[in-house]
Parts: structure tokens; C-alpha cells; sequence
């Protein structure tokens, strides 16, 4: 291996190869225009025959994460219908904060892609820029960012794309912009652009083909256009056909439409494209109607055509908000079902950061199921353009992805195919990011967490309620609830847990369980999964050794377990990685999402037992009983990582038998 480079020369007879050629020829060769190596190779260089086999490796460039991309590849080569969502930066932390939270869910269904709206005259730049970064790297969505001319010279406009462009989004949604609040007309900014299609070719100008971009396109033709009437003349919206044009012919791949009620009247739109031209994907934009008073300040705003019928089913119920929502989603369900029976793959939903409306249309065009989430991987996939690759993980976040992503940024590499050596990757430093909690959250954990606690039998009350599903918050958990294959084990768990071992990380064994599972699978249909069993527990040094001596008999059982302090015991080296998790899919090799690797369990280590005084005994005031007790377990118990190797018929649970 040199430079990520596989090099085989062999010499050819026939359909064999003979053996490799032991000359010292120097050869040199370019594999692209910003590539080029030398390698030396032992002397002979007159046995070089005129044919040569070369086999090379090379490894495949950066997938390119363009939401233009996965369209494409989507809904032509696989024929399957695509949504997205769209959302807008809340007003206030809290808002920021339950965005995220809903978000979080509305992803689980994934969505092709999610949109972030900039705010009217920029407004809310630095907010959306922030929403942006997390949703690629934390939510891990694929992101699209709008951007927009207004209140923006070309250096603000640089230095927007430059920090997306650091945090690994390339997707860009680039539109002229409303005009600031208390204006009635766009102005352009002194070193500003005027317009979305002057932007358009700047990014593409400057940054040549790394970012996808997105135009709006509007089926009535634009608001500025339509006149008192509610209507656009022929002229004019002929303009607006022709100026979008000028938009995708300038470097735009991918158009959005403005919201719409009357279907026709979109597909009319999509006609008269084609006639002039444009050839890339439409996508129409959905905005469910969630209440009356904003829908008709929505559309009012946009200029939106309501047809008779919408603005006669209304009506009557208007005072209504549940009515009101229950027709929202049956139009939209019919607008979207003959959107699609016209051929059109691809769907835009308006969230208003509201998901139950979005998700209830998706749901009617069995586009998803709720009770049925596919993951593509255990985890949820990076977004990222510089770790899209990434496919195997430390098993230990598993209930902290949001940590191990912090944690893990701006690595140079990220492990694809296997884990490798342990000792490379430098883990990011424990900060305040890791014990950070949504409000709602920290709120949830001072109901359930926050409450007396008089001896170890009540924390092991709290870690036992909290595997059967009594609880919905963990202190170790990032994630809401138990996850679907927990509760097939939880009934274990629970017992182990009034034991004495304190359980925050587990899974059960299996042994080639179809891939689409929904309580297990991952990878989607068409494979089998398996799995080693898991536990990690804390314990007290009186339990791990009667633990360890019970696994002597144990054959197939590997433990590490260490303290606060760093002292270790195990029955396997340090950089001994096992593969807990795996995958046997058709026309693949084998995937190797989750691993233990002891070396970063170590690393790990300081955030569980840190979990204990940031997260938990943080909830009482100082002084209290309670806060010193989980002081003392967090300074005495080990944290231990146990795995059943005999995935076919093995019994982790046996091994706390009359402990």
C-alpha cells in the first residue's frame, strides 16, 4: 500500500499471470491531472516484455453528497419517489431547541434532503448558518442552505459559502431574498448582487462545480410579476419562464417551486419549462395547510392562487383548527398523489417546522411508516462530504452519536471497511458540548432522575425502571426512550440491573436475522445481520471480581473494565478490535459497522464516568445526600465493556447467574 495506492505487476501469458516483475525499473505514472507518483522497483529492467499487467486500486474520489446527485440517482435508476423537508430558524432558544428535537425525528424518515431558510433581509444569518452545520453534522441530514442577495455585499456572501463549504454541506438554495423588514422593494446593497441569477454565477464563478444549487421556481411566475388582479399576463410570466432559464443555463441543477394549491397550474409550469428547454429535475413545493389565519396570510404574502374548491371546503370550517388540519393533509395527500401519477418523483414539503401534518401526507402515499424505520447502518449515517464514507464505529456512543460526532471532527481519515489502528485517530477533548442538553430533555431527566435517593438500592431502581421502559430519559443517553431491540432484552437487563451491574449500553445476539428487521435490521432488504451480544454496566470492584471469575468458565467472554482513575483489567490486549456487528448483503462485501476497540473504550471512559457529576448528581443542590452518594459510586465502580462471543448460541445473561 503506497499513498492509498494498490500496485500488482504481473507479466501476461495467455489469460494467466506469471509472476510478479522482480525488476528495478522506475515507473511513473499519472492518475490524474493532480496525481502523479514515482516508484522504484529492483534493478533487471531489461526482463520488462511488452505487455504488462498493471492492477491498481485507486480508491474512489469523494462521493459527492449533491442533492441533484441523489435525485437523480434515486428516482431514475431506482424508479423511488424522494421528499424533502424544509424548515425555518426559530425565534427563541427554546424554539432552536425543539426544532432540533423534531427534526431528529422527522429524519429517522429519510428525507432526500432538509432545507434551512436565511430570513427576511438576512436577518438570520448567523443563525441559520449554526442550524446549517448542526443539521449536517449532528442531525446528519443532508443540507441545503438558502441564500439570498438581501442586506448582503459579495464578502458576506463569500464568507457563508466558505464556513458551509468548511463544514462539509454543498448544497446551496440561491435566491434574491425578500425584502428587509418594513420595506416594500428589494434594493440591492452597495457590492451586493441584484439578483438570484447574479448569484447563481458568482458561486459558480468561484467555487466552479463544489456546490449543487437550487433556484426557486414559481408556477404563477414570480409575486413581483403577478398583478392586483391576482394574475400574471402572458408577458410576463413568458419573462419569468425565460429568466429562470437564464438561472439553470448560468450553473443551477435543481429547481424548487413556490408554493401552489392548484395542481394543473404546476404542471402546466413543468410543461411550459420543457417546452423553452429546461431539462433538470422540478421539484414542487408542498405547504400543508396547518390553520386559517396562516394559510391566507401565506398565501396572500405569495400571491397564491386558491382554487374554488379549497376556498369552499374552508369555509365552514375555519374556527376549526383540528378540521382545518385534517383537510390540510387530505389535500395535500391528493395534490401530491396526482403530482406523482403525472411521473414526477420528487416532493418538497413546507414544514412550518410542524411535523405531524408532513409526515400524516407521506404516511397516506405509504411513502414511510411510522412503526417502520430503515436505517442504512446501526447509526445514522454521516452527511458530511469529508466522512461519507465512514461505516464503522466504537459501539460505545451508540447512545451518544451526537458526542462521538464532536468528538471526532476534523479527523483526517474516518475508518471505512474496518477500524484499524486505534492509536491513530485523536479523540476531541471532553468540553461543555458533551453535556449540553436540549431543555426539554433537562427537563425530563429533573423529573425522572432528580428524585431522593437513599442508598444503591434506589440508583439501581432507576437504572432497572429505566430498561423496562419506565423511564424515558437516561443520563447516558442522548437518545428518547429505549431503542427497538433493547426490548428484547430488557427483561434481563432489568434483573441484572437490581444485581448491581448499572446498565447504559447494550445489545442482543444475532444470528442472521433478516436485514429489514424492524427491530434489528439495518442496510435495507435483501441481507441478513448479526450480531455479538453486549453489555456495559458499572459495577463495584466486589462485583467485577466475582464477574471475572465467573467468566472464567465463560470461554467465549471478553471483558475490559477500568475505573475514574485508569486502572484496567482484561482478558484481551489493548488493541485486540472485535467486530460486534456485521452485515452479509447481495453483491457486497461484508459490512463491520460496530466495534470494540479497547483502546478507545479507554478514551470513553472519561465521559461515562464524567456523566455521573455533569449530568446526574449536577441535578442537586450541593450538600444533598442524594449528590454525594453518586459522588462516591462515581469515584469507586468500574465501568466494564463484556462481550459473548458465541454469537449462535451463546448466554451473556448466565454469567451473573447467582451473583
Amino acid at each position: 500500500m503506497c499513498g492509498g495506492l494498490t500496485l500488482a505487476i504481473g507479466l501476461l501469458s495467455g489469460n494467466n499471470v506469471i509472476s510478479l516483475i522482480p525488476t528495478s525499473i522506475r515507473l511513473s505514472y499519472i492518475l490524474s491531472s493532480s496525481i502523479s507518483q514515482t516508484h522504484s522497483l529492483p534493478s533487471t529492467s531489461h526482463l520488462i516484455p511488452p505487455f504488462l499487467l498493471l492492477v491498481l486500486r485507486v480508491p474512489d474520489p469523494i462521493k459527492k453528497m449533491k442533492v441533484i446527485d441523489k435525485i437523480q440517482s434515486l428516482s431514475q435508476d431506482q424508479g423511488e419517489v424522494v421528499f424533502s423537508f424544509e424548515f425555518f430558524p426559530p425565534k427563541t432558544e427554546d424554539g432552536v431547541d425543539n426544532l432540533f428535537e423534531r427534526m431528529d425525528r422527522m429524519v429517522a424518515h429519510n428525507p432526500s434532503f432538509c432545507d434551512i431558510t436565511w430570513g427576511a433581509g438576512g436577518s438570520t444569518a448567523d443563525l441559520t448558518l449554526d442550524i446549517a452545520n448542526k443539521m449536517q453534522n449532528m442531525i446528519c441530514v443532508e443540507t441545503m442552505m438558502h441564500l439570498t442577495c438581501t442586506n448582503m455585499p459579495v464578502e458576506k456572501i463569500d464568507h457563508a459559502l466558505e464556513t458551509i463549504k468548511s463544514n462539509g454541506i454543498q448544497n446551496v438554495l440561491a435566491l434574491r431574498g425578500d425584502p428587509p423588514h418594513g420595506q416594500d422593494k428589494f434594493v440591492q446593497v452597495e457590492g451586493g448582487f441584484s439578483c438570484a441569477l447574479d448569484l447563481v454565477k458568482h458561486i459558480r464563478a468561484k467555487y466552479g462545480d463544489f456546490f449543487g444549487i437550487t433556484v426557486a421556481g414559481y408556477p404563477e411566475a414570480h409575486p413581483d410579476a403577478i398583478g392586483s388582479n391576482g394574475v400574471a399576463t402572458p408577458e410576463a410570466y413568458q419573462s419569468d419562464l425565460a429568466y429562470l432559464k437564464k438561472k439553470v443555463d448560468a450553473g443551477a441543477d435543481l429547481i424548487v417551486t413556490q408554493l401552489f394549491y392548484d395542481t394543473d397550474i404546476f404542471l402546466k409550469f413543468v410543461n411550459d419549462c420543457r417546452q423553452i428547454g429546461i431539462t433538470c429535475p422540478i421539484v414542487p413545493g408542498i405547504m400543508p395547510i396547518n390553520n386559517y389565519k396562516g394559510f391566507v396570510r401565506m398565501t396572500g404574502f405569495c400571491k397564491t392562487k386558491i382554487p374554488d374548491e379549497v376556498t369552499a371546503a374552508l369555509e365552514p370550517i375555519k374556527d376549526n383548527d383540528e378540521a382545518v388540519k385534517s383537510y390540510g393533509i387530505h389535500l395535500g395527500t391528493e395534490m401530491c398523489r396526482k403530482i406523482l401519477a403525472h411521473g414526477i418523483k420528487t416532493l418538497h414539503l413546507y414544514t412550518l417546522n410542524m411535523e405531524k401534518s408532513a409526515l400524516a401526507i407521506l404516511m397516506n402515499l405509504g411513502l414511510i411508516e411510522e412503526s417502520k424505520i430503515s436505517r442504512s447502518l446501526p447509526w445514522r449515517r454521516p452527511a458530511n462530504v469529508f466522512r461519507v464514507k465512514e461505516d464503522v464505529r466504537p459501539i460505545f456512543w451508540a447512545n451518544r452519536p451526537k458526542s462521538y460526532l464532536s468528538r471526532t471532527v476534523g479527523w483526517d481519515q474516518y475508518p471505512q471497511g474496518r477500524w484499524g489502528d486505534s492509536r491513530n485517530p485523536s479523540y476531541g477533548a471532553l468540553s461543555d458540548y458533551q453535556f449540553m442538553r436540549p431543555r426539554a430533555r433537562d427537563k425530563k431527566l429533573q423529573e425522572e432522575w432528580a428524585t431522593p435517593l437513599k442508598s444503591i438500592d434506589d440508583i439501581q431502581e432507576k437504572f432497572k425502571n429505566h430498561c423496562l421502559g419506565k423511564l424515558r430519559s437516561s443520563p447516558w443517553s442522548e437518545l428518547d426512550g429505549l431503542q427497538p431491540e433493547t426490548k428484547i432484552i430488557h427483561e434481563q437487563l432489568g434483573k441484572i440491573n437490581l444485581k448491581g451491574f448499572l446498565t447504559i449500553n447494550s445489545q442482543p445476539a444475532v444470528n442472521g436475522e433478516r436485514s429489514d428487521s424492524p427491530s434489528v435490521g439495518w442496510g435495507g432488504p435483501g441481507g441478513y445481520v448479526y450480531q455479538k451480544a453486549y453489555l456495559e454496566f458499572f459495577c463495584s470492584l466486589d462485583k467485577l471480581d466475582a464477574l471475572v471469575k465467573k467468566c472464567n468458565s465463560f470461554l467465549s467472554l471478553t471483558y475490559v473494565a477500568v475505573n475514574k482513575k485508569g486502572n484496567l483489567l482484561s482478558n484481551i490486549g489493548l488493541t485486540d478490535v472485535n467486530a460486534v456487528t456485521w452485515g452479509v448483503f447481495p453483491a457486497k462485501e461484508i459490512i463491520q459497522p460496530t466495534v470494540v476497540d479497547p483502546a478507545s473504550f479507554v478514551v470513553w471512559k472519561d465521559e461515562a464516568f464524567e456523566i455521573w457529576s455533569r449530568s446526574w448528581s449536577a441535578l442537586y443542590p450541593d450538600g444533598d445526600p442524594s449528590k454525594n452518594l453518586l459522588k462516591e459510586i462515581q469515584s469507586s465502580y468500574y465501568l466494564v465493556s463484556l462481550v459473548d462471543n458465541n454469537y449462535m448460541d451463546g448466554n451473556i445473561f448466565g454469567v451473573f447467574e447467582d451473583l
